[in-house]
This record gives C-alpha cells, sequence and structure tokens, in this order.
C-alpha cells in the first residue's frame, strides 16, 4: 500500500515496515491524514517485511534459542528490508522500532519525531524481535505504553497520528497543537463547551458567553492549571523527568 505522489515534496515521510501492510489500506483514507496525503504534506508507505525473506516458504519467524513459548522475528528478512526501504528514496529515514521496551512516548517524543523528514517505522509481531536487529541496526525504541499490544501497527498508527498534527499546514489552525493537551509546557487543556447552554441541568460557565477575551484566557489558564495539577498526572510528570 503506497499513498498517492504527493505534487511537492512532503514535509514528511513515514515508512511502515509489517507482516500486515493492509492494515493500513483504510487508515490512510480517514480525516486528517486523508487530507494531508492528498495535500503533499505527507506521505505513507507500508511494506511487506516477507517480501525480503529468503526463506522459500517465506516464513519470517522461528522458534527461541533456549526455548520458551511463541515464535521470534528472524534478523535476515527484517534487516534486508530496512535497508531496500531506505534505498527508496534518497532522504535517509530514522529507524524508529515500536517495542515495549522502548522509551515510552509523550508529547516530548513526538515532537523530536516532528523534525525528521522520514520515518522507517519497524512494526513486531510474535514474541518480538531478535536481538540482533537491534544491535545491528541501532534503532530509536520506542513504547506507546505500559500495555501489550498483537503487533506494531496500532502504535505505528499512534507515531503517525500525534506526528502530522504538528506538520505546518495539517492542522486548519496550527494553534491548536499549541494549544492542547501535553503540548509546549506539557499543560493540560482546559474544558471545552458548544451547543446548547444548558444540558440536562447542566450550564455553560457564564464566563465563556460574555464575550470578554481576557476573562475567557484567564478562566481557560485556571482550568488548565486546575487539571495539570491531578495526581496522575503530577505521578507522569515526575516519573518522565526521572527518566531524562
Amino acid at each position: 500500500m503506497d499513498s498517492p505522489e504527493p505534487r511537492k515534496r512532503p514535509e514528511i515521510r513515514f515508512d511502515v515496515l509489517t507482516l500486515f501492510p493492509g492494515i493500513f489500506d483504510g487508515y490512510v483514507r480517514q480525516s486528517l491524514l486523508e487530507d494531508a496525503i492528498q495535500a503533499g504534506l505527507v506521505q505513507v508507505h507500508a511494506w511487506n517485511i516477507r517480501d525480503w525473506t529468503q526463506d522459500k516458504h517465506q516464513r519470517v519467524d522461528d522458534r527461541p534459542f533456549g526455548g520458551g513459548p511463541g515464535m521470534v522475528l528472524m534478523a535476515q528478512p527484517v534487516v534486508d528490508c530496512v535497508a531496500a526501504v531506505q534505498a527508496k528514496c534518497e532522504t535517509p529515514g530514522r529507524l524508529v522500532m515500536l517495542t515495549p521496551a522502548g522509551e515510552r512516548l509523550t508529547q516530548r517524543t513526538v515532537e523530536r519525531l516532528a523534525r525528521e523528514p522520514r520515518l522507517l517505522l519497524l512494526c513486531g509481531r510474535y514474541e518480538g524481535f531478535d536481538d540482533r536487529i537491534r544491535q545491528l541496526l541501532q534503532p530509536w525504541e520506542i513504547s506507546v505504553g505500559d500495555f501489550v499490544c498483537n503487533g506494531g501497527e496500532v502504535p505505528a498508527m499512534v507515531v503517525i497520528d500525534t506526528v502530522i498534527r504538528l506538520v505546518p499546514g495539517v492542522l486548519g489552525d496550527q494553534q491548536s497543537a499549541a494549544d492542547e493537551s501535553h503540548s509546549e509546557d506539557g499543560r493540560l487543556e482546559y474544558p471545552q463547551y458548544t451547543r446548547p447552554r444548558a444540558f440536562q441541568g447542566l450550564e455553560v460557565p457564564e464566563v465563556l458567553l460574555g464575550g470578554n477575551h481576557q476573562a475567557v484566557a484567564k478562566w481557560r489558564r485556571e482550568q488548565s492549571d486546575l487539571r495539570s495539577r491531578t495526581p496522575n498526572t503530577a505521578a507522569d510528570g515526575a516519573a518522565e523527568n526521572s527518566n531524562t
């Protein structure tokens, strides 16, 4: 699966290396991502790792040495796939391995990823990767959270979704990205309201209805402060700071 060729050089290109490229067929045709692709701001290409296996049965996994459950992705098809995909474009790509053992994905990490003109997203399956893949390719290892997915495809979509929001022109109002939760100083976004003014006994705060922009800005800042001081947020922030 390839996204349509853009009318100009894209701001960022994603190459997804996966055993299931078809998963991305519908994904690239949704909402902001489809618009960004059609505008030539983003490219997404999905590559099937099986296309580079040297096994006549197209096997890409085998039993782990030392015993244990499940199967492990073999080094040869992955390493060859990465080399071939890197050669598809003049711009070198930063290789990202989606793995539970990786650096936790935060908005700060997303901002760093968004500075790259090209990202290769390596999706695992089964019991994980032969560790020689990591040793040879030295990827940027990233985890989207402390939980286990069936594979790296959904985490790859999370990376794409979060990164493209920081690409100039993708959002209709670029200020939206700056105002949202975890942006800039890591603060959480203030509460939002829309019509009707009253719903099941709950009313929109009066300050948002008076047209006083300074009062609205002050209220939003105060509400953002309150949300950002919740115990879970404080704990997450402390954990993040301890790992920097």
